[in-house]
């Protein structure tokens, strides 16, 4: 387990305070849940933005694919 000093914005503090108060939950135990939840949050927008990067290859790729049959039809004729 790491030990690691942090500063938070007085209302932020303030905020998890009540609520970790609330669930009755240690301060470290509260803030390694918030941080792994947020760590899942970050994780799913990274793999959607390579997914979105990755489809609009797919796409511009399908599209040139797609125009050399139109072009192979039109030789055809």
């Amino acid at each position: 387990m790491k030990t690691l000093s942090l500063k938070l914005d007085d209302l932020v503090y303030q905020e998890t305070e009540e609520l970790r108060e609330k669930t009755r939950k240690p301060r470290n135990r509260y803030i390694n849940e918030a941080l792994q939840y947020y760590n899942r949050i970050q994780k799913k927008r990274m793999i959607e933005k390579l997914l979105e990067a990755e489809s609009k290859i797919v796409s511009d790729e399908s599209m040139r694919v797609l125009a050399e049959f139109e072009n192979l039809e039109d030789h055809d004729c």
